[in-house]
Formats: structure tokens, sequence, C-alpha cells
């Protein structure tokens, strides 16, 4: 279940809003790698908004630009499982500040947030904290070039933050890796061969070797 604000609650049950949908990116940039973070919202022009961070849950304002930069963003399922989930938001061709991002910075993998807005329509001013949607990343974005008399789009194909679940790291086994965390780490140290170890018991030699023990039988006889 969705927990949203008292103010958000009380226009959805008064049916006096106007939805908004708001997308921030945290790109990189291309020469230094160092983020770049901007914001689309779907309506015109550019406003200043309030939005809940779904890292720490407190409002912080970013600016966001309008004017048909932010076209359109898929259903977003509600799950309650750790399912990853897929959004694809489609931007505006011929937007220059969208052309800027996608074109002159990083985009692959950066972290993308999509947030709904509820505003007053008599005052048009949003009644609350824009919250929290979707959080993922942008898994590869796709330019579509047209040519005369077609239309182009720009489309993000996304994938939600549960992806970091699915994520294998085949750095953990490594001793080295582990002695660069912690100097004193030395669990690892030996697990590439002792495998191959060779053991002596008694007057046998090598490898152990797992099997089933078997019962050791006694020849003293039972007293009575």
């Amino acid at each position: 279940m969705r927990s949203i604000s008292e103010e958000n609650y009380d226009a959805l049950l008064e049916r006096r809003l106007l939805a908004r949908d708001f997308i921030w990116l945290k790109a990189r940039t291309l020469d230094t790698g160092l983020p770049f973070e901007y914001g689309f919202w779907s309506d015109v022009g550019n406003v200043a908004a309030p939005v809940l961070n779904p890292d720490t849950g407190s409002a912080v304002t970013r600016n966001f630009e309008g004017a048909g930069s932010l076209i359109s963003i898929s259903d977003i399922p509600l799950v309650s499982n750790a399912e990853v989930q897929t959004v694809t938001v489609t931007l505006s061709q011929i937007d220059d500040a969208v052309a800027n991002i996608v074109r002159a910075y990083d985009l692959k993998q950066a972290v993308i947030e999509i947030y709904r807005g509820l505003f007053s329509p008599i005052s048009r001013l949003i009644v609350a904290p824009a919250f929290c949607r979707f959080t993922g990343f942008v898994d590869d974005p796709e330019i579509t070039t047209p040519s005369e008399n077609e239309e182009g789009s720009i489309v993000l194909s996304c994938v939600s933050h549960t992806q970091e679940m699915t994520r294998v790291n085949s750095d953990t086994r490594s001793s080295d890796s582990q002695k660069q965390r912690l100097d004193t780490d030395n669990f690892f140290q030996d697990a590439t061969t002792v495998g191959e170890w060779e053991l002596f018991w008694g007057t046998s030699a090598g490898k152990i070797a797992t099997s089933t023990p078997q019962r050791i039988t006694s020849n003293i006889p039972a007293q009575r």
C-alpha cells in the first residue's frame, strides 16, 4: 500500500487536483565522470517544485524544465516483491535541454527518479511535495533520428533499483580484495589451493575425500 501525505489524501477525496509527473536524472560528465543532475516535468514553463527525497524521506526543492520536454511515462506497476520493474520514459527530441543531457553526458546506468505531484486547479500550486513513484537506472537511451516528414523520439529504458540485488560479485572470494578492505583479513588466503592439499593420516597420504562413514564393529565378546 502506498503512503501519501494528508494534503494529497484530502485533495484526492475532494477530487480537486491536477496530476503532473517529474523526472530527475543523475548523469555523468563524459570527460571527468563528475555527476550532473537535471530535471524535467510534464507541463509548460520551468518550475521549482518540492519532492520527497527517496533516500531520506525529507522534502527538497528542485528545478524542473517543462515546455513539452517530458512527453510520456509508461505505466509503473505497484508490486510487493523484489522483482525488477521496467519503465520507459519518452522525451522530446527537439528540446535543447533534452538534447544536451542525452548527447553531451553519459546516461548509461544513470540514476533516475520519477515523481508524481498533485496541483490545485484553483491556485495552480502543488498541494504537497511530490512523492516518488520509481527509482532506478537508465538501462540505455534510444535516440531515433527521423527522416523527412517523420517523427523522432528519445526513449529512456529504465530498470528499478532492485536490479542491484541480481548483481554477482566475483571478487568476494579473493584474499587480495579482502585485504584491501581490512589489512588483517586473511580468511580467504588459501581458498584457491586448499583443494589440492595432501594430508598424512597414520601411514596413508593423499587428499581427504568425503565418504560415508562405516560402522566399526568390535571382536570383544559381550560380558554377561
